[in-house]
């Protein structure tokens, strides 16, 4: 019997898994996923916005592959930490896949990047998520304006989750604390910034015609910053997705600005659109490329200098000298992610990647027996949900073939891997302890009068976990 280790329970990880097992090649593999967090299903779970229900139902699909008979989930397991690197792994099982995705943020490198009100969109995507590993009070929003620097998926998320009322993310399974916050949101305008024009923008169009959907919400785009770049021609040279993007873009721009009224006794901008409550603005701004983040320790945020860029006539953009300021008392930054170092494992840092042939991680550039990756560290922060199921397949394909010529020969002990697990100081988080944080949610849900809700806290994760014995 094959005994294999997939370390991330995501998309990459699971589809992993289930090229593994559902093959019939190399019969009677085993596989257990392992994962630092009691909770499996990664980014699908704390990186899906909470109100893009459909998404996040792929959940249903990755649970299947997790409850097959020959998968085993185990949560609250560390790889990585003392006692428990690739030498020890290697010793419970004949191969080990790492699924460990894409870490950290890239970052701007501009001054003022590190000033209190600044901060990566992955870290509020976190929040509003309930990732155990984010503060529960880290962010207030008591910003009057929000900037955030990106115009990818992420960045979309971020600035829609800003625009929602509170009463539209309580059916959603954000946590209770965040969603007070969010009832108390002062944020009236959102600012999303991107350096290149709309024919580079990385969101996808569906993603960007739902800030156009949003009931208490109003999208503004100047006509003046769609200009294509010349490399492109006209909107039929771009890519598809670009051009649909662009398409939407200039629909916006065409329509009459909203009108301000006087209001008094309220803080909410009046509104363009007859019969709505406008609350926010979303200003989706291009050829702006920070500069600056603007504050000081002492206060904080207040702002971000831009350079105004033009197309260079190749796909990117050049800078001009003049400059541009957006006030903002908040700055979440969304332009990329990128992986981190794993013990023991080689490293590209300029990459952001582990070396790899198919998959198979390369040591001083021969394949290390036993050793794979698939996902974001093994091809970078690139695709989507989907494209994680053929960069899988082909790790799996490529293990499959070190099995069939005998190249994945050290028997693992007896053992059974909880046991060599618990040996090096773990206590992991079987299936059943999941279905017990699964059941506190529903329970917490049906307290607060909502649907399931996140429990936010190492603390009460595992808890509910035990629940279940």
């Amino acid at each position: 019997m094959l005994r294999v280790a997939v370390i991330g329970s995501g998309p990459s990880g699971v589809y992993t898994a289930q090229a593994l097992v559902e093959q019939r090649a190399v019969p009677g593999i085993e596989v257990y996923v392992l994962d630092r967090l009691p909770c499996p299903y990664g980014l699908v779970r704390y990186g899906v916005a909470p109100d893009h229900e459909k998404i996040k139902s792929l959940q249903n699909n990755l649970r299947t592959v997790l409850e097959h008979p020959r998968v085993h989930f185990l949560g609250n397991v560390d790889v990585g930490a003392p006692g428990l690197g690739p030498r020890e792994l290697r010793r419970a099982f004949h191969a080990v896949v790492y699924c460990v995705g894409a870490a950290t943020d890239r970052r701007l490198g501009i001054p003022g990047e590190d000033l209190p009100g600044s901060c990566s969109a992955t870290d509020f995507v976190s929040w509003y998520s309930a990732h155990p590993d984010a503060p529960a009070g880290r962010f207030a929003l008591t910003a009057r304006s929000a900037v955030v620097i990106g115009v990818g998926n992420v960045a979309v998320d971020v600035a829609r989750v800003l625009a929602r009322e509170a009463a539209e993310l309580a059916g959603t399974d954000v946590p209770q604390t965040a969603l007070g916050t969010f009832a108390d949101s002062r944020v009236r305008d959102i600012w999303m910034v991107g350096r290149r024009g709309p024919s580079q923008a990385k969101f996808t169009t569906k993603e960007l015609r739902e800030l156009g959907s949003l009931p208490h919400a109003e999208v503004c785009v100047r006509p003046e910053e769609l200009a294509l770049d010349p490399a492109y021609g006209d909107p039929g040279g771009l890519p598809a997705v670009n051009r649909r993007n662009v398409e939407v873009l200039r629909g916006w721009a065409e329509r009459p600005a909203p009108q301000e009224p006087d209001r008094p006794g309220t803080d909410r901008p009046g509104t363009g659109r007859p019969g709505t409550d406008l609350v926010r603005r979303i200003h989706l701004r291009f050829f702006l490329r920070p500069a600056e983040i603007l504050g000081d320790a002492e206060s904080g945020v207040r702002g971000v200098r831009f350079e105004r860029t033009a197309p260079d006539g190749w796909g990117g953009v050049r800078g001009t000298g003049r400059y541009e300021d957006i006030a903002g008392e908040l700055v979440l930054r969304s332009v990329g992610y990128r992986g981190t170092p794993q013990e023991g494992l080689p490293f590209d840092q300029e990459g952001g990647t582990v070396p790899h042939l198919e998959g198979r991680v390369l040591r001083d550039g021969v394949p290390s027996p036993g050793e794979y990756v698939a996902g974001w560290i093994k091809r970078g922060p690139t695709g989507v949900i989907g494209t994680n199921r053929p960069c899988a397949k082909q790790t799996a394909a490529s293990l499959l073939a070190d099995a069939g010529a005998g190249a994945l020969d050290e028997e693992p002990p007896a053992q059974d891997p909880v046991t060599v697990l618990r040996q090096a100081g773990q206590r992991p988080v079987p299936w059943r302890g999941w279905l017990g944080i699964e059941a506190a949610e529903a329970a917490l849900g049906r307290e607060l009068g909502r649907t399931v809700v996140k429990i936010p806290d190492w603390d009460g994760l595992l808890a509910a976990a035990r629940t279940t014995g």
